[in-house]
């Protein structure tokens, strides 16, 4: 690593070991539907009251509940009866990741446009999440997998938030990439965990780049490990020149790992319809 990337990679553990590190913080709609969903005596009500508020985020819930990923038999037009078809745990992991859109901006053009990417490449990964949970998971939830997507590179925001108060970064990308690459995960888990994520999401950040990783049966950690790769399948990514037959998550979801879902004709519909959701 050069004295650069030390430089930043050893600034960056100094702030996180002294709480000197700005960790984003999820957006106040995203607080509040948490909460409900962690109330056991919330209901349906409640819900609607507080995503009432918001009326993208409104909006964006009914076009959810209406997704063919759902099978509706009619419409839906109104956020109640969207909640009432979607859950309230269901309607808590989508509209968290609904409203994480928001925080994937900065105020430098560069880092901006980085920060879209990696939204764009999380919402990607969180789709093919939902396909795999759907049709190779019995007890995983396409909800939880869907966020457990769009959070895998949460962490890679506070190092872009330091590279903008630093510039001599901006001009130096592969140093950036090489901080990026070493230091996103354990910031993610300390992300994920000071936001009171769940103990099966809190480490997906670091658990899924683990690919010969050894647990008892498929996660959610193992459904974004293998989403991860077949987003990157066929680019120049050095993700895809990884080989998969050594990825331990392939064989836990009973996954030959020389799939191609893009390439299945009974997932495609399903594929679009997922990615449909976060747009």
């Amino acid at each position: 690593m050069s004295q650069i990337a030390e430089r930043v990679r050893q600034d960056i553990i100094t702030a996180i070991k002294t709480d000197q590190l700005v960790l984003p913080t999820l957006p106040e709609v995203a607080l509040k539907v948490r909460e409900v969903a962690d109330d056991p005596s919330s209901d349906i009500e409640t819900l609607t009251n507080v995503i009432g508020g918001d009326a993208a985020l409104s909006a964006r819930i009914i076009r959810v509940a209406n997704s063919p990923l759902l099978r509706a038999s009619r419409a839906i037009e109104d956020l109640r009866t969207a909640l009432m078809r979607l859950g309230i745990s269901y309607t808590c992991n989508i509209a968290t990741g609904l409203a994480m859109e928001q925080m994937f901006q900065a105020t430098t053009d560069l880092i901006d446009m980085r920060m879209r990417e990696v939204w764009s490449r999380s919402s990607e990964v969180a789709g093919i999440s939902h396909v795999l949970c759907r049709h190779y998971t019995k007890k995983l939830r396409p909800d939880q997998a869907t966020l457990a997507g769009l959070v895998h590179k949460i962490g890679v925001l506070p190092i872009l938030t330091y590279a903008e108060d630093n510039p001599f970064l901006l001009n130096d990308s592969l140093t950036l990439d090489r901080v990026i690459e070493e230091l996103h995960a354990p910031i993610g888990d300390l992300i994920l965990r000071t936001w009171g994520f769940p103990e099966e999401l809190a480490h997906i950040p670091s658990q899924h780049i683990d690919f010969k990783r050894q647990v008892p049966k498929a996660d959610y950690a193992d459904v974004v490990t293998v989403a991860m790769l077949q987003s990157y399948a066929g680019s120049d990514s050095p993700l895809a020149q990884i080989d998969c037959s050594q990825v331990t998550a392939f064989e836990r979801l009973g996954l030959d790992p020389e799939i191609q879902l893009a390439d299945s004709e009974d997932l495609s519909a399903d594929m679009e319809a997922a990615m449909s959701l976060l747009l």
